[in-house]
């Protein structure tokens, strides 16, 4: 029996029952039996990126967050915006990958959980650094899907049977073979 294949989800946001993370749950929650499904946890532990610290060995931080992308087959993002661009935090994550292959031609996706008329800046920053990389953003799974407080139950998954199917959605189009 083979080894179903694993979306890695990342979350740009640092703070704990985030709206982005809310999204990354419920992924996990809808994901098919045959995908599985890992959110990337190290976001706060990964050092400031400095290219002459991009050589092997890799700070230990950042050695996981390249594994856990090699060892994926899709990665599935959901971050904020603020001051209309990516958060630092995450831009960080992502200049740790351009120096690495693991990402290159990967498929690639994001959701963008925010109101109505916001998050067009780091969807924007998102693309500019992604193309960087060279991943593969497939662009039928990049969703824009506003997340209201309401909509999460209290362990933090989206109760919403409309998203979660739109979710689900977004797993299969990235585990679909290319």
């Amino acid at each position: 029996m083979s080894t179903p294949p694993v979306i890695l989800l990342l979350s740009g946001s640092l703070r704990a029952g985030s709206s982005n993370e809310s999204v990354l749950r419920t992924a996990q929650a809808v994901a098919p039996s045959q995908l599985r499904t890992v959110l990337y946890d190290g976001l706060a532990a990964l050092p400031h990126f400095n290219p002459d610290e991009d050589t092997d060995p890799l700070p230990t931080a950042v050695a996981g967050l390249r594994a856990a992308i090699d060892e994926a087959a899709a990665v599935l993002i959901c971050t904020p915006e603020y001051a209309g661009t990516l958060p630092g935090s995450f831009k960080n994550l992502l200049d740790w990958t351009v120096g690495g292959t693991e990402i290159c031609d990967k498929p690639v996706a994001w959701v963008n959980a925010a109101a109505a008329g916001r998050g067009q800046g780091a969807e924007a920053t998102l693309r500019t650094v992604l193309g960087y990389t060279g991943a593969d953003i497939v662009e039928s799974a990049c969703l824009r899907l506003p997340v209201d407080r309401q909509m999460v139950g209290p362990d933090g998954v989206i109760i919403d049977e409309g998203v979660r199917e739109q979710l689900g959605k977004v797993l299969a189009l990235l585990a679909a073979p290319r």
